[in-house]
């Protein structure tokens, strides 16, 4: 199973459909499961990442796989990242991906995290940043099966 933990709620209408499209095409390969922890707007960065991670850390156990999204992290191609999520199932039953609000995650979600992962350098909206990861995994079980997909 994948789960995404997400900082922060999607309200608007054509970011929602996308999210449930690709919820749609991944449905055919796992299960998905996206969970919406609230943000906390806070003028402290610190005090907010604290609270978060506290809402976040209520949905990990000792046996998922964490990737947590991070613009530091490790850079793959699509390929390599098809054959990481291929390799994680062999030893976890859960792969659980991070995206975190607007201030970042805190160091020590990143620190219990088995792989920090950057897609980019640049800086995405958490709600179309969403999309693209939901792309990606899709993208990864069309590779993973041998399945045609536009490049």
């Amino acid at each position: 199973m994948i789960k995404i933990i997400c900082v922060g709620k999607i309200k608007e209408k054509f970011y929602l459909e996308a999210l449930e499209e690709y919820k749609k095409r991944i449905s055919r390969y796992t299960k998905l499961e996206i969970i919406e922890v609230p943000d906390v707007d806070l003028d402290n960065p610190s005090l907010q990442m604290e609270r978060e991670k506290e809402s976040i850390l209520k949905y990990i156990s000792s046996r998922d796989y964490i990737i947590t999204l991070a613009i530091e992290g490790t850079s793959m191609s699509s390929l390599l990242f098809a054959d990481t999520i291929e390799k994680i199932f062999i030893h976890y039953p859960n792969i659980i991906f991070i995206i975190g609000g607007s201030v970042g995650v805190h160091d020590s979600i990143k620190k219990r995290s088995h792989l920090l992962l950057s897609f980019s350098k640049l800086t995405f909206p958490h709600q179309l940043f969403r999309i693209v990861l939901l792309e990606q995994i899709y993208r990864s079980y069309k590779i993973i099966n041998h399945e045609s997909y536009h490049k």
